[in-house]
């Protein structure tokens, strides 16, 4: 595993759970509003898992679970054996992805190794290409992924980062249509970082965020903007 930050503690990240966060070096995708944009490239971890794992053994009487962030995890080579060995010690596991590795993320479903899912979607398929920029991405794939995580038995959620620059409510409207009713879909306001890829994007004024939340939620029950 490329490891290259382990945050203690949060209350925030794993709904209802005390947790520790782990972040992945590397990811396929290359947002320009990451704001984890040096877990971008795949290179060496800063943290062993001997580290992480020693923690997790000191405080898991604490800890309700670990969030698995990145970067994007399932692309690491033993993402499996690492989440067995955070079972092992009693203590669940939230995994936060960009959905591009069914596969595996399928494996994690069939062997019961996740507890929750919060699965990034982007944009409408006419704007996946342009956001990611992973050339010639098969949009079926995200469709397929959702639909997995959708029957799989564990909670889970999606949603998307809203950038005034790359985001409307026709997107958002596209997006929707593709999600069960069922599906709790979080829109998540754009913060500007000095970290990000593309410099100068802009989130929406809350004034906008309740507007956009109540047309959507005429047709589109499930969606919430987070933070309002």
């Amino acid at each position: 595993m490329n490891i290259c930050g382990l945050e203690k503690l949060t209350i925030t990240d794993y709904p209802g759970y005390v947790s520790c966060i782990v972040f992945t070096q590397g990811c396929n995708f290359n947002c320009p509003f990451c704001h984890n944009s040096s877990l971008i490239p795949f290179k060496k971890g800063t943290i062993k898992e001997e580290e992480v794992f020693a923690y997790l053994e000191k405080r898991k009487k604490i800890l309700d679970g670990v969030v698995i962030t990145g970067g994007e995890p399932l692309l690491q080579l033993n993402i499996k054996d690492f989440i067995k060995k955070i079972r092992d010690l009693g203590l669940k596991v939230k995994l936060d992805t960009n959905g591009s590795n069914y596969q595996m993320l399928k494996e994690l479903l069939d062997e019961h190794l996740v507890d929750y899912i919060a699965m990034d979607i982007k944009n409408d398929m006419t704007n996946y290409e342009m956001l990611t920029g992973f050339k010639k991405y098969n949009f079926d794939s995200v469709k397929d992924v959702i639909k997995l995580i959708e029957n799989s038995n564990i909670d889970y959620e999606f949603r998307t980062t809203i950038v005034k620059e790359y985001h409307n409510l026709d997107n958002i409207k596209n997006i929707c249509e593709f999600i069960s009713d069922k599906s709790k879909y979080y829109l998540q306001n754009y913060v500007d970082n000095e970290n990000v890829l593309t410099k100068g994007l802009s989130g929406f004024t809350k004034l906008e965020l309740k507007s956009m939340e109540n047309i959507l939620k005429e047709k589109y029950s499930n969606v919430a903007v987070r933070g309002l």
